[in-house]
């Protein structure tokens, strides 16, 4: 039945070319935006775990620099630590070369002064962003330092951030407030045995000689800085009258300091191998979770853009289906005209 009131195959025609335009308007905004999901509406449950990876890939990129934060302290510290071992072998040369009979002793003090003088230097320079962990001039001691290592979200959705410590206060070599705080400022105590031979007669009356063994412990500092208190004992420093057994004992000692600033170092090592090892390991969990929220919501271009192409020639077979019905009501025009 024809009709000048409803004119179905216009009304259908219409229906698909509205449904036509919904497809194609949906498919542009993917194109446009590049999501596949790009709101709930889109798909719910996609979208709220790509809302949340997404807070949590912002989250560890914030992990990463306070990681290269840390990782440029410890390594600042690191380059100190091992231009002071450096320094102290040397010191430890110079008092191995002074028991020379016949070396200056006084010349190779003057040596000595300044390789002192380069340490403290060398503690004072290994700053980074503020923070010194080898020269201290605070009244308060270096503490335990913590670097953030990591970010986690639980199994119940809880997240937590996970740290990497350091207790700096076995890296100080050098302490302005209180001497004995510092490895190159404290005492360090050597052992050592004297002898003493007394003459005196046995049961028989028979003149003897008895030796005598005294154990006792002296207490060496390297670096003597003029703002504080010096730690106990004597300082590290020769002259001319220095003896034998005392350039013995200062060798000694600056061996015990030599072997604690190698133990501090490989500790920090292995912090720092920790730190740059975190930090390669959160680039790449990054990138594995971008990647993840990309399969779950990003749109497949060459999908979208054949659909685009398929919907584009649908909308125009709808304007051109509907055109033709909208026709039929000027075919009933001219049945009136005959």
């Amino acid at each position: 039945m024809s009709s000048i009131l409803t004119n179905g195959a216009a009304l259908a025609a219409l229906q698909t070319l509205r449904d036509t335009d919904t497809k194609l308007e949906k498919t542009q905004g993917r194109i446009s935006s590049g999501y596949r999901v790009g709101k709930a509406a889109d798909n719910a449950a996609y979208w709220s775990i790509a809302t949340t990876m997404r807070s949590d890939v912002s989250a560890l990129s914030t992990t990463m620099d306070a990681m290269g934060l840390a990782a440029a302290k410890t390594d600042t510290t690191y380059a100190g630590l091992e231009q002071a071992i450096e320094l102290v072998k040397t010191i430890k040369s110079k008092l191995v070369a002074a028991a020379e009979l016949t070396t200056d002793k006084d010349k190779v003090n003057k040596e000595i002064i300044e390789l002192k003088n380069q340490l403290v230097s060398a503690a004072a320079s290994s700053s980074f962003s503020g923070e010194n962990w080898l020269y201290n001039t605070s009244t308060v001691a270096v503490g335990t330092k913590e670097m953030v290592g990591s970010f986690t979200r639980n199994a119940d959705g809880t997240i937590s951030v996970q740290t990497i410590n350091f207790d700096a206060s076995k890296s100080v070599l050098c302490d302005k407030s209180a001497a004995a705080r510092g490895l190159l400022t404290g005492s360090v105590g050597v052992t050592y045995t004297t002898t003493t031979n007394t003459n005196t007669t046995n049961a028989q009356g028979n003149p003897i000689q008895v030796q005598t063994n005294t154990t006792a412990v002296s207490n060496f500092f390297l670096v003597n800085l003029t703002s504080t208190t010096s730690a106990s004992g004597t300082e590290i420093t020769i002259s001319s009258t220095t003896s034998a057994n005392d350039l013995q004992y200062m060798t000694n000692a600056v061996e015990k300091i030599l072997s604690t600033l190698t133990d501090v170092a490989s500790q920090l090592g292995a912090v720092q191998n920790r730190v740059n090892t975190q930090n390669t390991f959160v680039k790449n969990l990054v990138d594995v979770m971008q990647k993840g929220v990309g399969r779950l919501v990003d749109a497949d271009m060459n999908e979208e853009s054949t659909r685009l192409k398929a919907l584009q020639t649908q909308q125009q077979l709808g304007i051109q289906s509907l055109s033709i019905a909208n026709t039929n009501a000027e075919n009933i025009l001219q049945l009136f005209r005959q």
